[in-house]
């Protein structure tokens, strides 16, 4: 007689989920999951720069392998949600929360890449501290999670005349083989993002090594061809390139 009944179901309440399965939504817990935790980052700046919102994005990694990613785009919604949690707050620790499934909302996100809405929630969930800053509505708001769990009330620490977004998260090491971030594997991902997205700036800064690389491409992917054309015998001097909107 089998013994698989409901009491062996389980029903795993908020990130519960991604820090048991990590596999499930990074792919892996090698290097190559702890670099996707950056892209993660990344593709949501990228995802403003396609709204027209954000136009610099920049990754540092620190001393202590720890990683902060800047944008200037509209910053995360702060003002209280339904829920009566902050807007944050909610994004910070649900999955599949966000602003990437309303596509008729001229707010929303008409384009969208990453994990659609779990990105932040799961970078949170897999680091041992995350602190985010967000610069909107004329103040400059904080908040500190500790794998997934909000630790700090949001409040405002200061005044902003600009908007954006700042995420600075020390990967958990009881889920990661490694935390050391390499360079070179961020620096080919981010020249990657800049070359699909012409005019956006990326900056990667390493303060380990004090190496620093800027991405900014005004011709996009023509730039890449002219990259990949570099001496060899070419039978074009410009590359055909076609680009149209659709409804």
């Amino acid at each position: 007689m089998s013994t698989y009944t409901a009491k062996d179901i389980q029903v795993l309440e908020g990130l519960e989920a991604v820090r048991k399965r990590p596999g499930m939504y990074i792919a892996s817990t090698d290097s190559a999951g702890l670099h996707q935790l950056v892209t993660e980052l990344v593709d949501n700046s990228i995802d403003e720069a396609l709204g027209g919102y954000c136009t610099e994005i920049k990754v540092i990694i620190h001393l202590d392998n720890s990683v902060t990613e800047i944008d200037d785009g509209r910053g995360i919604p702060v003002d209280m949600h339904e829920s009566g949690r902050s807007a944050l707050e909610v994004i910070m620790t649900t999955l599949h929360s966000g602003g990437k499934f309303d596509k008729k909302s001229d707010i929303g996100y008409k384009i969208a890449g990453g994990l659609h809405g779990v990105g932040l929630s799961v970078v949170s969930a897999l680091s041992e501290w995350l602190q985010i800053e967000v610069k909107r509505d004329g103040n400059i708001w904080r908040q500190r999670y500790e794998r997934g769990k909000p630790v700090t009330e949001m409040k405002a620490i200061g005044k902003a005349n600009s908007t954006g977004t700042t995420v600075t998260f020390m990967p958990d090491t009881t889920i990661f083989g490694t935390v050391d971030f390499s360079f070179d594997t961020l620096s080919s991902r981010l020249r990657e993002l800049a070359f699909l997205n012409k005019g956006v700036k990326i900056t990667l800064l390493d303060e380990r090594s004090a190496k620093d690389r800027i991405f900014q491409y005004e011709g996009g992917i023509v730039s890449f061809v002219q990259l990949l054309n570099q001496n060899k015998t070419i039978l074009h001097s410009d590359p055909i390139y076609i680009q149209k909107e659709r409804d």
